[in-house]
Formats: C-alpha cells, structure tokens, sequence
C-alpha cells in the first residue's frame, strides 16, 4: 500500500484496537500495522435511530425530568468515537494505523471513508462483508457491486485503499486483477464470513465465534502463491496466523504481510514480540538478510513445478492418503 513497515505482522481488525492502551502495546510488542475494528455502517443507522427516538421522546420534558438520562449522549455511540480512536491512535504510536469500514450503501463508504481519511487514517480497508442470498443476483452483478465499492471509495480518498474479500468468486484471478485495474493499493485475503450454527434443543439460531486455527491458512495461502507476480497490487494475508510459522508460509508465497488476531486473543498482545524473535531466528538461520529476499519464493511463478499449485496437486494429495 506505499506504507513502510518495521515488521510484515500485522494486526486485524479486532475489537482489541477498541482500547488506546492495547494500541500502544501493540507498538511496542512490535506490530508492523495496526488495522482498527469495523466501523458496520447497519450499527451507526441503528444507533442514530435511537438517538432520535431518546430525543423525540424526551424533548417535551421538564427540565428536571432530564436526571432520568443523565448520560443521553452515550446512546449516540460510532463515527464519532471512531473518528476519535483513529485520532488519539496517530497521537500514540508511530506505526501505520488503518481504518476499517464494512458499508452497506455507497453513501454510506464515501460519507465514512471521508471521515476516516480526515481523521488521520493511514490507510483504509474495506470490509466488503456481502453475501449473495437472492437466487436470481447474477455473478456480474455481484462482481459490479464490488468494482463500484472501490470506484466510489477510491474516488473519495487520497489515502491507500485494501480491498477484503471473500474467496468465493468463480474467477479469482480475473477479479483481483479487475480490482487492481479499479485502483485497489491491496488485496487481503480472506474474509471470514461467520455463518451461523443451530441450536437444534431450542431451534435458534447460534452466532458464537469461533477462532481462526493454522490449518486454515491453505486456501488464502494457495491464491496468494498464485496471485504473486502476475497482479502487481499489494498481497495481505489473513486467516490462520497464530505463529511465526504461518507469517513465513505466507511471505514464502508472496504475501507482503500477514495479519492476525486470534493469535493474540489467545496468547496476549506481548505475542506479537514472541512472533518477531521467531521470525528474525528463521532468517538467520535461513541467510535471508530482508523479508524481500524470500517474498514469493515458493510462488507458483518460483518453483520448480507450477502444476503444485493446480489440478496435479490435488491427485498428489489423494495419492499421499495411501
């Protein structure tokens, strides 16, 4: 995305970013970035209809009526305390800090994205968090959606824009490229959609999350080795980095970054320190001098055997079963 980075682990969208404090141990355990939580343009809506309700419901009161809301400005919760995250972040660290937006409508990302850029953000990824339910959406249509997004969003900002999707399109390839050819600085890859579970006692609908675990890593690392040197935009990796171990696999296929959060859900923020000493040891062992020097080495452009990457690694696999 142009930015410059003192270590390629980069910190996702997380609700941890929701504290300053965790921000700045964040800097100093050694994160390269740090991505903000979501800002969900559905919640803002919903959030400034209550606002309005509060106020209507109580603008005929008397005055000493108003100790009943004592805090009426708590209920107007979101851009406002987001756009001041994003402020008091650039006041504390020296590390980039990216604003995350997952919009609805394209008022919507413009309106916020504005915001964020003149807030200080030094980057801003959107979340396109959108899932084709009507049976008659043609895949065209939904490709547009996405190209639009980005137009709008790119035409609106100044500061470098990554793109999060979703690993569903028919054509990856073309997508990403069409993604680049619509401005995108960066790819990350991938989005997880979190579908709901059953509870089949009380027949509900379950919305429990669940974290990410290394073995996840093998679809956005397969795209990212396929993507590397043949769509020239930023490669950020997502999903699965709960060690150093996934940022090499990830580096070795080209991405510029990899991004984690479960990891420090699990283990603390102070990993991020634990991820970096591993990460330099590897290097050194390996007489790599720079992350450059082995960025996209087991690429599909790189190896010796491109056909790993396609339908011959499939009946490899089946035939390793045996």
């Amino acid at each position: 995305m142009g930015l410059k980075l003192g270590s390629p682990i980069v910190v996702s969208a997380c609700t941890l970013s929701e504290d300053i404090g965790n921000i700045v141990q964040m800097e100093d355990a050694g994160a390269g970035a740090i991505v903000l939580f979501s800002l969900f343009e559905e919640q803002l809506k919903k959030e400034e209809a209550k606002y309005e309700a509060i106020i209507s419901s109580t603008s005929n009161m008397f005055a000493e009526a108003s100790d009943f809301f004592p805090d009426l400005d708590a209920y107007h919760k979101g851009s406002d305390q987001y756009l001041e995250i994003i402020r008091k972040a650039k006041e504390s660290v020296n590390i980039p800090v990216i604003a995350s937006l997952n919009g609805i409508t394209n008022e919507g990302w413009i309106h916020y994205a504005k915001q964020m850029e003149q807030a200080g953000a030094d980057g801003l990824e959107i979340n396109i968090f959108f899932i084709p339910a009507d049976v008659h959406l043609s895949t065209s249509a939904v490709e547009y959606r996405y190209l639009n997004i980005i137009d709008e969003v790119k035409a609106t900002v100044k500061i470098p824009v990554a793109v999060k999707l979703n690993p569903y399109f028919s054509a990856m390839g073309n997508m990403a490229r069409r993604m680049q050819e619509y401005k995108a600085d960066a790819l990350v890859l991938f989005n997880r959609f979190y579908q709901p579970d059953f509870d089949i006692n009380q027949l509900t609908l379950l919305h429990n999350l669940q974290y990410s675990e290394s073995n996840e890593i093998r679809l956005p690392l397969l795209w990212i080795a396929l993507l590397y040197g043949r769509v020239p935009i930023s490669l950020a990796a997502t999903t699965g980095v709960q060690s150093s171990i996934e940022v090499i696999k990830y580096i070795l296929a080209g991405a510029d970054v990899a991004m984690t959060a479960s990891a420090l859900y699990k283990n603390g923020i102070g990993y991020l320190k634990t991820m970096n000493k591993e990460l330099e040891s590897w290097m050194l062992t390996k007489g790599f001098e720079s992350i450059d020097s082995f960025k996209g080495v087991m690429s599909q452009q790189h190896i010796s055997d491109p056909t790993g990457y396609e339908r011959a690694n499939y009946i490899k696999i089946l035939e390793g079963v045996k």
